[in-house]
């Protein structure tokens, strides 16, 4: 089941009792525009803006749904992915927008504050062209549930994008996200080059027990985890994209 099923609330029947879930609960949303726009980042002086945050190069519409709670554990990480593009190396796989994508994101590489609740990620990288080249000042916006499974749907909470350094090279600081039914753990990404096309996709945790039921699930998706610290869970993703 993807994220934009019609009915998101519904528990996933295979689930383990390791997975259980909570009630699904509702969340208030306002409904928005069904109908999704596309827009190209302007390079250099004078690149566009969308409402007051420059050079924000997505729009797209968000549906309304009801969505659960999941747990609050997490699996450990594993190598699993290769880290760092090489000669003629796979692009990265798009995957579906799903239902809760909001336009004009704030700019900020963390997602989180000193309050926030959850285990902290940190997931770091690059963008690469399929011969390993860095694609600098190209556009990642991220979105992902909170611990507790929810998308902020009237805010911006857990949401932010950022452009990617001289080496293509990007940080996000955020929290691993909660369960919800019908989806294994993920955090949605949207990466352009200056002038290039929008990649659409989605990145998963790997040893997550729902991985294999998850039916848009991309084993090339998983991240690679190269250290704990402080608690901070510290992991790696490379996407490889057409200039």
């Amino acid at each position: 089941m993807a994220d934009n099923d019609p009915n998101p609330a519904t528990p996933d029947p295979g689930t383990p009792s390791s997975d259980a879930q909570t009630d699904p609960v509702e969340t208030n949303q306002a409904t928005p525009s069904s109908r999704t726009r596309r827009f190209w980042i302007a390079t250099g002086i004078g690149a566009m803006t969308l409402a007051g945050v420059s050079g924000v190069a997505f729009a797209a519409g968000t549906r309304r749904g009801a969505i659960g709670r999941g747990d609050r554990g997490a699996a450990p990480l594993r190598d699993l992915t290769p880290s760092m593009a090489d000669e003629d190396d796979e692009l990265t796989p798009p995957q579906e927008e799903g239902p809760y994508f909001k336009a004009n994101s704030p700019e900020r590489p963390s997602l989180v504050d000193a309050s926030a609740s959850g285990t902290r990620l940190s997931l770091s990288g690059k963008v690469v062209s399929r011969s390993g080249i860095p694609f600098g000042k190209a556009l990642l916006d991220f979105w992902q549930a909170d611990p507790n499974g929810a998308y902020d749907n009237r805010g911006y909470a857990l949401r932010g994008h950022q452009f990617s350094g001289a080496d293509g090279g990007y940080r996000l600081e955020t929290v691993i996200p909660g369960l919800y039914p019908g989806r294994t753990r993920h955090i949605h990404v949207k990466v352009q080059t200056p002038g290039g096309p929008i990649l659409t996709t989605q990145v998963y945790f790997p040893d997550e027990a729902r991985n294999a039921r998850d039916g848009i699930f991309d084993p090339r998706l998983l991240m690679k985890q190269t250290a704990t610290e402080n608690g901070v869970l510290v992991a790696t993703f490379d996407f490889v994209v057409a200039g």
